[in-house]
């Protein structure tokens, strides 16, 4: 069935949605964490799986739901044999993590949140739980086999935060896609009441994968859990309800509290990112493939993709470097991160065009960093197409200016955010002082000439108003 035709799938069904609560963990070294993971700013997520063979969406056409597209000259059935077979061709032999890590510094990233098993069950990791992974495929003979233990080494390398994505409904499992039943959406396809059983051994399988990662791979700093229909009975509101997709009402409790407890046994201060389910163990937020539309005063990060997958997708159109980093100027300037999606080809490595890119990102950042790295918000954050964030202990403001192509720049100005009379302001790009004035209740400040003219944005470091 290699004939198999690529699904068509609307991304923006599937997209996140966002609690509109946040809750601050009482654990002092996860808050300790917290702050750290704060100054980062800008980080890396890769999607890497058996659906980079064929390059299609991450596991989604295997799913039954009215949004998803698939090849209609076969079964359903014959579909999920189809893709869950891939793992036979899954054989990266060029399989390069340093490149990855080494790009991903290039451009100014921090921390990392690598897949290491997506909805579809695959595990990119050596795990006693099941043999669907790139551990027991044809990959299993090659020394990088367990693929997630040479990813985190190569990103620990360039001194990144380690992040572990993971999957929390299993579609390969059978405790979860139990094949006694059809599978009609994204959730488990049993009664849980009824058969009680089987869930427990789902969520003992759960959990000790969790606890695989949590003890056989170093260091690790964040647990990026997905699939927040995978939830407690009692987190299920109203809100919940309204995203679109169903959720059974007797709730797939996994118990995280214990897996919680277990997990920061093994790694102290971990930060657990239980997407779209509010309370303890939702450490940050992650709207995803969007930027909110106020600022918000506790932690947070957009996951975008740098194309419009989040795996590899042959010849796919990426983001700009402006794009990307006027979108970091916004989500910095608006309290918090950009963890920016990029997928390996099915050999192992980051496109050139993405390395090309991420190269011109870091141009910028290696100039401008100090507007970003490690500062938080300002009450006034932002004028026109000028954005502000200040250094941690509060003594400096930047003001960030985001280029419009289409229009020459010969000065900046914004209101709001006023210099102190007699105040130095340097343009980072060129590490000078720059002229300004006050013009009634605007800052007017004159670029000078020379400057490049493909530049996305424009920093300024002030003194901060009183």
């Amino acid at each position: 069935m290699s004939h198999m035709l690529i699904p068509e799938i609307a991304f923006a069904q599937y997209e996140n949605f966002q609690s509109t609560e946040y809750q601050y963990p009482d654990e002092p070294l996860v808050r300790e964490k917290l702050d750290r993971w704060q100054d980062l700013k800008f980080g890396m997520i890769i999607h890497w799986g058996i659906y980079a063979i064929p390059g299609i969406v991450e596991s989604w056409s295997i799913c039954s739901e009215d949004w998803i597209g698939r090849d209609s000259t076969t079964t359903y059935e014959n579909y999920k044999r189809w893709y869950w077979d891939l793992y036979k061709l899954f054989n990266p032999v060029r399989f390069d993590p340093d490149q990855w890590a080494g790009a991903a510094k290039d451009a100014g990233m921090n921390y990392l949140v690598f897949t290491t098993k997506h909805h579809d069950g695959f595990c990119m990791f050596d795990t006693r739980e099941t043999d669907y992974s790139i551990a027991k495929g044809p990959f299993r003979f090659n020394p990088k086999a367990n693929v997630t233990k040479h990813v985190f080494e190569a990103f620990r390398k360039q001194d990144f935060m380690i992040g572990a994505y993971f999957s929390k409904p299993d579609w390969h499992s059978q405790y979860y896609w139990w094949d006694k039943y059809a599978t009609g959406d994204r959730n488990v396809n049993y009664d849980i009441r009824k058969n009680p059983w089987r869930w427990d051994q789902f969520k003992a399988f759960t959990y000790n994968q969790i606890a695989e990662l949590m003890q056989n791979f170093g260091a690790v700093d964040i647990l990026w859990l997905d699939g927040g229909w995978v939830r407690p009975i009692e987190t299920i509101t109203d809100e919940v309800r309204s995203w679109g997709a169903s959720i059974p009402e007797s709730g797939q409790d996994i118990d995280m509290a214990r897996i919680a407890e277990m997990a920061r046994s093994h790694q102290p201060g971990l930060l657990i990112v239980d997407r779209t389910v509010h309370g303890r163990y939702e450490n940050y937020q992650t709207p995803e493939q969007r930027i909110p539309a106020e600022q918000l005063d506790f932690p947070w990060e957009s996951c975008m993709t740098l194309g419009n997958a989040w795996g590899y997708v042959k010849n796919e159109r990426l983001k700009t470097s402006t794009q990307v980093i006027q979108s970091l100027i916004e989500i910095v300037a608006k309290g918090g991160s950009l963890l920016l999606g990029v997928g390996p080809t099915p050999d192992g490595l980051l496109t050139d065009e993405a390395v090309q890119r991420l190269h011109e990102i870091g141009q910028w950042t290696s100039r401008n960093g100090k507007a970003i790295y490690g500062t938080r918000i300002t009450k006034h954050y932002q004028d026109g197409r000028t954005w502000f964030t200040q250094s941690k202990d509060g003594k400096t403001l930047y003001a960030l200016y985001c280029i419009d192509p289409a229009t020459p720049v010969t000065k900046v100005e914004w209101i709001g955010n006023e210099p102190v009379k007699g105040s130095r302001i340097i343009l980072l790009h060129t590490g000078k002082p720059v002229s300004w004035k006050k013009e009634g209740d605007k800052t007017v400040i004159q670029i000078p000439k020379g400057l490049p003219t493909n530049l996305p944005a424009l920093v300024f470091e002030v003194q901060k108003s009183y």
